[in-house]
């Protein structure tokens, strides 16, 4: 059932209310029934004023159920099955809550029981970390289709860059999964009942997809609120050409940064791979335009937003495009739906950042046409002034030798997306007391 990195890549080219107990599970009985479940409403479990107070650690935007590359788990979903995914989260604190995503269901998700511990190796966890969670006071929760949940708050101290493992049994049949689908990150399945389990012996399966979590929150910590940083984009955002399970994707890279200067901050990633600022696709979520109010100003304490998007607006027609190809798109409606992203942010008082397109040169969206638009779109991020700054990827990334080709020690192998190596020269590219 695994999608290798290489498949990944390739493919891809185509293209509280209560606190929770602080007592570990192992051992423990689950409550479960009616008596014991907690129904989220649209908003989930917290209230406005408590959303205040979180930082994001760590997140993932969810999309609609869809297998475009090779299998996974979510068009299926599950059934008496436990999901275990590893986070890392890019700030501390002393408390944590994980959000809960069931925006792409049909039905409502039955959550039997969810657990937090810290990250041993692989699928299994520290000994003697594993907390259970709770929602709205009841370890077992409903969310209803098109919802998300937040659980509640668990005393909980993490670092910055501190791993962590979120393990979810879902008893009944979950329906088709909302999940995201290049999470750079290897999720576990074991048969049955395995919430509590240390070991990860039980979880035989594995997939390169995220199901269900979109968040995990900190509160508490020493870092400033309302200073959060979100990487809003498409697979150069979301990590393709990144090794997995090695945390190297350029917002990994920037949270490192901040907490090598002894200041961590919260950086969070709502990439994903195929997504476009003007359209809709069949499998790489909802445009740009529209997801932004809930995946960038849903997001607790932002301060900043860097938009990398627009790509596979130029690209993603014809022979370049992954499923349906979409429409072509003009140079004014993709500035036009940046614009609309600009707007959005600064409504909420969101400092914007503008990143530029990097280079695509040799890949398969490489034409004279497609090059003359990205060119056009990346002059006036430059010099419009309509981004409060400008992060230039593309100049970080590029050739010295062909400016239009990413530079062959960046690239991971189908000149589109950078390697780790290119990652990390985004990152180190951006200026830190501008974000």
């Amino acid at each position: 059932m695994r999608t290798t990195h290489k498949s990944r890549r390739t493919a891809v080219t185509m293209l509280t209310a209560a606190a929770l107990t602080l007592l570990p599970v192992a051992g423990g009985e689950a409550l479960t029934g009616p008596a014991h479940a907690a129904t989220a409403g649209p908003h989930g479990a917290a209230s406005q004023r408590d959303h205040d107070r979180w930082q994001g650690g760590w997140a993932a935007s969810p999309q609609a159920p869809a297998a475009p590359f090779a299998p996974n788990w979510s068009q299926q979903g599950f059934a008496d099955q436990t999901v275990r995914q590893v986070v890392r989260v890019s700030t501390g604190g002393t408390r944590a809550r994980v959000e809960l995503s069931n925006r792409y269901g049909s039905t409502p998700l039955r959550i039997t029981g969810a657990t937090v511990g810290r990250t041993d190796n692989g699928a299994s966890v520290r000994a003697g970390s594993l907390r259970q969670l709770s929602f709205g006071g009841h370890r077992s929760a409903t969310v209803p289709a098109g919802a998300e949940l937040t659980s509640d708050a668990l005393p909980f101290r993490t670092e910055a860059l501190e791993s962590l493992t979120v393990t979810l049994y879902l008893a009944e049949p979950t329906g088709p999964a909302t999940f995201h689908l290049i999470s750079s990150s290897t999720s576990y399945r074991a048969q049955g009942d395995h919430r509590s389990d240390r070991a990860g012996t039980a979880f035989t399966e594995t997939s390169d997809s995220s199901y269900y979590l979109t968040g995990v929150e900190v509160g508490g910590g020493r870092t400033a609120r309302g200073n959060g940083v979100v990487a809003f984009g498409d697979s150069i955002t979301d990590g393709v050409g990144s090794t997995l399970d090695t945390d190297n994707r350029y917002p990994d890279e920037l949270a490192e940064r901040f907490a090598a200067t002894g200041k961590p901050r919260s950086v969070v990633n709502q990439g994903i791979a195929g997504n476009q600022v003007t359209q809709d696709t069949d499998w790489a979520g909802e445009k740009a335009v529209a997801r932004f109010r809930k995946d960038v100003l849903g997001e607790p304490g932002v301060g900043t937003v860097i938009v990398l998007e627009g790509i596979n607006d130029i690209g993603a027609g014809g022979t370049g495009a992954v499923g349906t190809p979409s429409p072509e798109v003009s140079v004014a409606q993709l500035i036009a739906g940046h614009r609309s992203l600009i707007r959005q942010a600064h409504a909420k008082g969101i400092k914007t950042i503008g990143a530029t397109l990097t280079p695509i040169g040799g890949s398969s969206y490489d034409s004279p046409a497609n090059e003359a638009k990205r060119v056009a779109v990346n002059n006036w991020i430059r010099t419009s002034g309509e981004y409060d700054a400008v992060a230039d990827l593309d100049n970080a990334t590029a050739d010295p030798a062909d400016r239009t080709r990413i530079a062959p020690a960046y690239d991971s192998g189908d000149h589109l997306h950078p390697n780790d190596a290119g990652y990390h020269a985004m990152a180190g590219s951006l200026d830190l007391s501008g974000l």
